[in-house]
């Protein structure tokens, strides 16, 4: 599959993906954003790309607070990808700052993150995206009490290898990073992280958009795992933990767990397998959570 039919196989997923995840439950919370918009609960930073912050209820000005931002997919926006995942309603339970801000447009009108060669820069922008997210990390630091040392980043896809470029440009921003079948630079001379950034991939053995194996553009799951535990000085050899659930169409616990032992600072280096799994697992609420609460055990020392 060339990666011109990839990025449209993705893009007609990923909306198949919101019909099935908009449940009535979701509307419910779509219509309470609205109203607490009015009550001023969410802030809008991002310059000339700008993009809404979601404050949860919780929420006191008094404490430093996690800051999570999701990175969207090849094609779609943050919104879609929100409604996917559902990090909005992960917010309100786990209490952190939330945005799901938005790429630019290529030539083909869809949006994308200049993050590594392996995805998803077709036009060969100039655009800084690390740039861009770390203003945005500036603007809402400026406005909210965001706790430093556990600022997070979730991509998926293309957002997953935008978060591996910005973990490689901009480590002392970030404590750790969840990507969902993204890779790190194929060439690990390019990145050039300045400290260790606590990873997690997760990734779908069957995933047919971005190979679980890699290709000649980007570096296997395990490659890319394998390069940030040399990045982070962790042992070099991975042992396996308890499989998980996290696929709700799957049966059983079908996601081995691969973790890295010894890192620096206490960083973390994980690959979630999903035996079976494909470019849009079937997340349920649980595992959503989980994805979050892994990032939340990582903060920054």
């Amino acid at each position: 599959m060339g990666p011109v039919t990839a990025r449209v196989v993705f893009s007609a997923m990923a909306i198949m993906a919101l019909t099935a995840c908009s449940t009535a439950s979701d509307s419910n919370n779509a219509g309470a954003d609205v109203g607490r918009a009015q009550d001023g609960e969410r802030i809008v930073v991002g310059g000339d790309r700008p993009v809404t912050v979601h404050v949860p209820l919780g929420y006191d000005p008094a404490k430093p607070t996690p800051l999570v931002l999701l990175l969207h997919g090849y094609g779609v926006s943050g919104g879609i990808e929100d409604i996917y995942l559902g990090l909005t309603k992960v917010s309100e339970k786990r209490g952190f700052l939330y945005a799901h801000p938005d790429g630019t447009f290529d030539a083909k009108k869809q949006r994308f993150w200049n993050a590594t060669p392996g995805c998803c820069n077709y036009d060969g922008s100039t655009v800084d995206d690390s740039a861009y997210l770390t203003s945005v990390i500036d603007d809402i630091s400026a406005r909210l009490n965001v706790d430093p040392k556990r600022v997070f980043l979730v991509g998926h896809s293309n957002g997953g290898f935008m978060a591996y470029r910005f973990a490689c440009d901009k480590a002392d921003r970030i404590a750790a990073i969840v990507s969902l079948a993204g890779a790190t630079f194929l060439d690990p001379s390019q990145c050039a992280a300045s400290q260790p950034v606590s990873v997690l991939e997760v990734h779908g053995t069957n995933d047919d958009e971005v190979f679980f194996d890699g290709d000649p553009t980007y570096p296997s799951a395990q490659a890319t795992v394998g390069d940030w535990a040399t990045i982070d000085g962790c042992d070099p050899t991975p042992v396996a933990a308890a499989s998980l659930d996290i696929d709700a169409v799957l049966a059983g616990a079908e996601t081995s767990v691969s973790r890295y032992a010894g890192c620096a600072k206490s960083s973390a280096v994980e690959l979630w397998s999903i035996q079976g799994g494909t470019h849009i697992p079937a997340f349920s609420d649980d595992s959503r959570a989980m994805l979050v609460d892994w990032l939340l055990a990582h903060p920054k020392l």
